[in-house]
């Protein structure tokens, strides 16, 4: 006998009671089985509620040839009545963010004719896939449309029509589907083939938010979120803005502007800086005129400062330039540069005796050591 579906006669149903028709141990608990359930089991990119059955924990629901098993913490049974409840904040959840889908999905089918490919419903937010672009300018307004829709509070109308009936009821599908089909339709916006649940009428969706808009195969991926989960989301990154608006001194709808004087600040302030540590390195190179081979330690050098400054010695010196920057505890990268000699041989006896790794051409050596100041000093005979 197959399971009496009550999330779709009241999506609103957050407790009831069924018998129990059975009950077998199963990976990870016991499947159970109930003549009616208002659990919903996962599909359609939907996840599954949870809740209870009497003492036990449900954690899992599935749907199989018309029956419905509840993976269960502890065993039920067989018939004797159950009362189930569901955690129904997070089953609203889920119904917000599918239901928020379709009336976006709708909109875009309606407009440029792409299907939705995919849909997955996460933490924070969900993903949409769809099979063809979107210009970030068409979003906005698909996105304005969509909220019309909220605030409009349509009843949504969800039924599985007769067969004759099918043929001429126009609903979205990526290929041509068997009767019975349920179809779920928000007047006006969408008509889909789903076999999910949802609100019961669009105001309940209160709010549709669309994040983000990045290529995704031939098509284009949107991070959205809906209802409760959509305004968490812009709760915390309005929280992120505030403090952002602090720091910079900005009013709230200005910190993007306040964030770009910052960078172009920062970008000035890193040329200068960058003139300046050229200069740095001239001074200290000229310092080392007619020296034969030089070992230079400098703890403050970062990135391509360390083989910047070997060129500039090795230019002036007599013999190669050995620059290190780093500390005893940390170790220290380095650069061996000369205009005369192979480094290659000294590059790797330097790598041997001091725990180290690196490599580079005949006229530049590059790496680390794992070794104190004193070491590499007593190396090149110091």
């Amino acid at each position: 006998m197959h399971t009496r579906t009550l999330y779709y006669e009241d999506c609103h149903l957050s407790h009831f009671t069924a018998t129990v028709t059975g009950c077998q141990p199963g990976k990870g608990g016991y499947l159970v089985t109930l003549d009616a359930t208002a659990f919903y089991p996962e599909g359609g990119g939907q996840p599954c509620d949870t809740g209870t059955l009497g003492h036990a924990r449900v954690t899992d629901v599935q749907e199989e040839n018309g029956n419905i098993y509840h993976l269960c913490d502890a065993p039920l049974t067989v018939g004797q009545p159950v009362e189930g409840r569901i955690d129904f904040a997070r089953r609203f959840d889920f119904m917000q963010q599918h239901t928020g889908e379709h009336i976006v999905s709708g909109l875009i089918h309606k407009y440029f004719g792409w299907h939705n490919t995919g849909f997955h419903i996460g933490g924070e937010f969900m993903t949409v896939d769809f099979d063809g672009p979107v210009s970030p300018e068409d979003l906005a307004r698909i996105e304005r449309e969509a909220n019309q829709a909220v605030w409009e509070n349509i009843p949504l109308r969800c039924w599985t029509p007769e067969k004759e009936e099918l043929p001429r009821i126009f609903y979205r599908t990526k290929r041509e589907l068997p009767w019975p089909v349920r179809i779920v339709q928000v007047p006006g916006y969408d008509s889909c083939a789903c076999c999910g649940i949802h609100v019961a009428a669009t105001g309940e969706v209160g709010l549709i938010k669309i994040f983000s808009c990045v290529k995704f195969h031939e098509g284009i991926r949107l991070e959205m979120a809906c209802g409760r989960m959509a305004l968490e989301y812009m709760t915390a990154a309005f929280e992120q803005n505030r403090q952002v608006s602090q720091a910079f001194s900005a009013r709230i709808l200005e910190t993007g502007e306040a964030a770009r004087r910052m960078n172009d600040m920062l970008s000035a302030e890193k040329y200068r800086s960058a003139g300046l540590q050229m200069q740095l390195h001239a001074q200290i190179a000229k310092s080392y005129v007619n020296c034969k081979n030089v070992v230079h330690f400098d703890p403050a050098l970062k990135g391509t400062a360390v083989r910047e400054l070997a060129d500039k010695i090795a230019g002036l010196c007599q013999g190669f330039a050995a620059v290190f920057s780093g500390s005893d505890d940390t170790g220290y990268s380095y650069c061996l540069v000369s205009r005369e000699v192979d480094l290659r041989p000294l590059g790797k006896e330097l790598t041997q005796q001091l725990n180290g790794r690196g490599g580079g051409k005949a006229e530049c050596q590059q790496g680390s050591l794992k070794a104190t100041e004193a070491e590499i000093r007593s190396f090149f005979g110091e």
